[in-house]
């Protein structure tokens, strides 16, 4: 499989996770286990924008296989940090993504990392920065989430 592929297959087992997690109430769960202030306009602006990634990186993935590394890097660690952890964590409790996580991510992203190593297209270190910038894209819109309600960043406060 090329690189290309893997990086469009991405893409689509990305779609499939956002359909699982609303389908399933995602944000009612991450209240509940996670603790985040999630409504449901960030998971629409931020899955949106995870899609517009998505395309980006498999239009790219000829010319740019970092892109895609990183795209895998996204996820690699959501799957196993917002989902297979925290489902452990809760002694089984349903976490809505999972599904889509272990039998989509998982598979798709290490194929994607062995397809680039084997191909010479990676190192293992350029897959590890690729692994590092997927974990900065999750923690990101997370960081936004917990931040918007101090204070400094309030826009409906007076300063």
């Amino acid at each position: 499989m090329t690189m290309i592929t893997l990086a469009w297959l991405g893409m689509a087992a990305y779609a499939m996770h956002i359909l699982e997690e609303y389908s399933l109430d995602w944000r009612g769960w991450s209240h509940a286990v996670l603790g985040l202030p999630t409504e449901w306009n960030d998971f629409y602006v931020t899955n949106c924008i995870v899609i517009a990634l998505g395309i980006a990186q498999a239009m790219l993935a000829s010319t740019l296989p970092l892109a895609v590394l990183s795209y895998a890097g996204l996820e690699f660690i959501n799957a196993i940090l917002m989902h297979i952890i925290p489902f452990i964590r809760t002694r089984g409790r349903f976490s809505p993504g999972l599904i889509t996580g272990v039998l989509l991510f998982l598979p798709v992203s290490i194929a994607t990392f062995w397809t680039a190593w084997k191909n010479g297209i990676a190192s293992i270190g350029e897959i590890g920065v690729g692994l590092f910038i997927g974990a900065l894209t999750l923690a990101f819109p997370i960081c936004l989430l917990i931040v918007k309600s101090w204070p400094y960043f309030r826009q409906d406060e007076r300063v």
